[in-house]
């Protein structure tokens, strides 16, 4: 199977369980990055957050935009699972530093439960195409 030359891909990145969080979503025909939350040190969480995050986000704003066919890809199984189930299970605790980040969950878990998602999720298959093009690229 050919690496896909059209959708967006979305990744997330966290530095610690919890930890400094953050996701992205990048255009894999232009490379371009659509957007990015959390560079700032502003999100503290997990990284199946930042990746639930990430594809709710894209998919809000594909909605908003009227397109409902571009592709959205993800690396993330337990991410996508939660799509499914319209619902995150993260069990992270609020404090402080994850309030940000639980406000955004909240929010993201709202937003599934009224909307449907008709853009294809689709896994990435890191093994046949490399690393996600928005991947953050910090992996040892």
């Amino acid at each position: 199977q050919e690496r896909p030359l059209y959708g967006v891909a979305v990744d997330g990145a966290c530095s610690g369980n919890p930890g400094k969080m953050e996701y992205r979503a990048v255009d894999i025909a232009s490379g371009k990055q659509i957007f990015r939350r959390g560079a700032d040190g502003s999100l503290s969480g997990t990284n199946n957050i930042a990746e639930y995050l990430a594809i709710i986000h894209i998919a809000a704003l594909l909605a908003r935009n009227g397109d409902s066919t571009t592709p959205i890809y993800s690396d993330s199984r337990t991410a996508q699972g939660w799509i499914r189930r319209r619902h995150s299970k993260s069990l992270l605790q609020r404090t402080p530093a994850t309030a940000l980040t639980l406000d955004l969950l909240e929010r993201a878990d709202a937003w599934i439960a009224t909307h449907s998602i008709p853009n294809p999720i689709i896994k990435w298959d890191t093994d046949a195409w490399g690393e996600i093009p928005a991947d953050f690229g910090r992996k040892s």
